[in-house]
């Protein structure tokens, strides 16, 4: 066979000698484009600060210049100065002012002054009521703290008056008046938003680049020219603030316009690459020759072990497909090993592991146990020990302090330990994880049960132990009874797995399962959900036997022996409970009862560690709810307060605003409260209660006068006849006017027979 190792490898090097060229070249190309880029980003700032100086010098003009005219003009402070309703010839003069510097300046939409005093407003136009005003809502939005908040505001839609169809967009700034800490009212300047689009679009090219603001939300404000898909589609290159509005000014280039290719020639780059071609030709020369007599002597080794196969061959093949055909038999047969190992070491013990702690596929388990088991000694005669570790606070503890990647490399560690443990303690132990939080232990028996307990106790101090000493981590076990042989298997995790549901009750990091524990029975909801609504009643009456009732809820589940999870969801259930009969009672209970807040007292009750701990936890929150449920109940007696509400409906019922809101201003209650006192009171709603007085008002005004129905409809509460007619009837059953007619005929029969 004919060997040229040298050229073949000499060869095989010219690809990479020519990606170096390559990229050689393209380094260049890169490095005078990036000096492009630079430039363009330097320009593109350069001119996006002039937009945001321009931008900000004339918000500044805008409000100095008002600011300048309220400062020198005196009117303004007599304005504002005067305790009583100013005179019209100052009204006249302030107006008269705000006019001219709207129409000084192109870019002023509005000003106008918000007397807090006497509750006006001031435009060039005249003064007003702020009642109705256009802009009422600004004025009490930024009023409501007490103080005004001075500054530029958010972008926001302003309407110069009531027909106006189409809002525009304006931004804001307020002064306390008089200036400059006054508190006497408050100056609103509104520049217009589409003068300030305008110098943008006029500043910015349309064709090159891009300009988006956005305030400090995030929001963009505007766009210049409203080209969005250039945004979209360009390169961002510099990001300037405004801080007098909050503002963020991005630009940069369309796409297209600042990578364009560039034909510029380096000449030192030309003599790097030059040199460089240089010395890789230098370096292929001295690799090659170091390196093909260490492949000869490998060809030499393959050829020797493949000699019968090129003696029998009539082609001889070429080196690099026989090493190629040589490493590929060699990884697949790597593969097929490893694969084989895995799934015979780990994947079939793990199912073994699952299917005898379920009885499941169990006809072949003493083969399987002896073939796959780390357990030495394991048949059908043996007995056998299951014991469940649980990670305590597995969410708070485990999941929040460590990532992933740290969560799998301690459960693996565990593992370790857990095996390490065993030997020392003179156990077979064959431990796999079941679940995110537990893992399940299998003990094979050497001794007696007592022998055995004695160890496994043992066991199970040193890992609680030493995991808490090392890892930071609480464990508990549950611990469950002997079994003799694979079957059994089953009882002895279902009783570990038993224990560890009721770790409240148990409260023990070690339990050993007991014979006397048993399946646990269905749970009585009926029962449980009975004492609980007795528990609410008594709550709700403020009754003191509050505490005792909830005292023998808990013994109740002490006695019943009931799962942690249905212990979690029967103080759920308390919870709910409590919170559908008390809430409506104040806003302050309402928030108490929340939604929110009740899910971190019930993340509190799951954190928990022992019955007891969780009736501290719930004895604390209902006796600061029962608390805060007499102080509202106390603040007015309910009887007292339903009569006064029913007095005053009797009295005002004509008053056609009459209704739950105008209830809950009066009284200073919720609405949602009076409701619930008037249907408790009088078994009916409030508003069939004020129906009920308005038609019986009504049919005594229509027996006795011969008024217009308009007329009687305002007479009992109804702003026009059409909805007091369509209410009668839904009472009466007939119109007012049928009815009208036949109590005139029944008086005129009753006359006759008189007669």
């Amino acid at each position: 066979m004919l060997r040229t190792w040298y050229r073949r490898l000499l060869l095989s090097y010219f690809p990479i000698f020519l990606l170096t060229v390559t990229i050689l070249i393209f380094a260049s190309f890169v490095f005078i484009n990036d000096i492009s880029r630079m430039e363009t980003k330097k320009a593109d700032r350069i001119s996006a600060s002039y937009v945001r100086d321009s931008v900000d010098r004339t918000i500044k003009e805008a409000e100095l210049s008002v600011l300048e005219a309220v400062e020198r003009s005196e009117v303004y402070k007599r304005y504002f100065n005067t305790q009583s309703q100013p005179d019209q010839a100052t009204v006249y003069a302030v107006a008269q002012s705000l006019r001219n510097l709207i129409q000084e300046s192109s870019y002023i939409q509005s000003v106008y002054l918000y007397d807090r005093v006497n509750g006006s407003v001031l435009t060039d136009t005249g003064r007003k009521e702020l009642e109705g005003f256009t802009d009422e809502a600004w004025i009490k939005a930024m009023t409501a703290s007490g103080t005004v908040p001075e500054g530029w505001q958010p972008v926001r839609d302003y309407r110069s008056d009531l027909f106006q169809r189409t809002p525009i967009r304006v931004l804001t700034t307020n002064k306390a008046m008089p200036l400059p800490f006054g508190s006497g009212g408050m100056l609103v300047i509104n520049i217009k938003m589409s003068a300030l689009e305008q110098l943008i679009d006029s500043m910015v090219n349309q064709q090159l680049s891009f300009m988006t603001i956005l305030d400090s939300k995030g929001n963009t404000v505007y766009q210049a020219h409203s080209d969005t898909d250039g945004a979209a589609h360009g390169k961002l290159l510099n990001t300037l603030h405004l801080e007098r509005n909050g503002w963020t000014f991005e630009s940069g280039i369309k796409g297209g316009n600042l990578f364009g290719w560039v034909s510029v020639i380096s000449y030192l780059w030309v003599a790097i690459a030059i040199g460089t071609v240089v010395c890789a030709i230098l370096y292929l020369v001295y690799v090659t020759r170091r390196n093909y007599k260490p492949i000869q002597v490998i060809m030499n080794r393959i050829e020797g072990h493949q000699i019968r196969k090129l003696d029998q061959s009539t082609d001889r093949p070429d080196e690099m497909m026989l090493i190629d055909g040589v490493l590929e038999d060699l990884i697949n047969h790597m593969t097929d090993y490893d694969k084989k190992t895995r799934e015979n070491l780990l994947l079939q013990r793990s199912k073994l592991f699952t299917d005898l702690l379920h009885s499941e596929r169990l006809d072949q388990a003493t083969r399987r146990l002896e073939e796959l088991s780390p357990l030495n000694g394991a048949n059908a005669s043996s007995r056998f020990m299951v014991m469940l570790a649980e990670i305590n606070r597995y969410e708070q503890v485990f999941e929040d302090r460590y990532t992933r990647g740290d969560q799998n490399t301690l459960k693996f560690a565990l593992m370790n330990v857990f095996q390490e443990l065993a030997r020392n303690a003179e156990l077979q132990a064959w431990a796999e994880w079941v679940g995110t939080e537990r893992a399940a232990i299998l003990f094979l028996a050497t001794g007696s049960d007592k022998e055995m307990e004695a160890k496994i106790r043992s066991f199970a101090e040193d890992c609680r132990s030493w995991v808490e000493q090392n890892l930071r981590i609480s464990l508990s076990f549950g611990i469950g009874s002997a079994a003799a042989g694979p079957g059994k298997i089953r009882e002895s995790y279902a009783a570990a797995e038993y224990v560890m549901q009721h770790k409240l009750l148990i409260h023990e990091d070690i339990t050993w399962a007991e014979s006397r524990e048993a399946r646990q029975p269905l749970l009585e909801t009926y029962k449980y959900l009975q004492m609980i609504a007795e528990f609410v009643k008594l709550f709700r009456t403020s009754s003191s036997q509050w505490r005792e009732q909830l005292e023998q809820i808990f013994a109740v589940f002490e006695q019943d022996f009931l799962k942690d999870e249905e212990i979690h969801s029967l103080i759920q259930a308390m919870l709910q409970m409590l919170s559908r009969e008390v809430a409506v009672m104040s806003e302050q209970l309402q928030d108490e009862l929340s939604a929110e807040k009740a899910e971190v007292r019930l993340k509190q009750l799951e954190e928990a560690e022992s019955i007891q701990e969780v009736k501290t936890i719930l004895f604390e929150y209902v006796t600061d709810l029962f608390r805060t449920y007499v102080s509202a109940s106390e603040t007015k007696s309910y009887r007292a307060m339903v009569n006064e509400m029913k007095d005053y409906i009797e009295e005002n019922f004509t008053n056609p605003d009459l209704s739950l809101k105008h209830l809950s201003d009066r009284f200073q209650i919720s609405g949602k409260y009076a409701s619930y006192l008037f249907k408790t009171e009088f078994k009916m709603k409030f508003v069939d209660f004020l129906t009920d007085l308005r038609m019986k008002e009504a049919q005594q005004l229509l027996e006795e006068s011969d008024g217009p129905l308009q007329d009687i409809a305002l007479q009992v509460g109804y702003a026009n006849a059409i909805s007091f007619g369509r209410v009668f009837k839904r009472i009466a059953g007939i119109t007012p006017g049928d009815y009208r007619a036949a109590k005139r005929r029944e008086a005129a029969a009753k006359l006759e027979a008189q007669d």
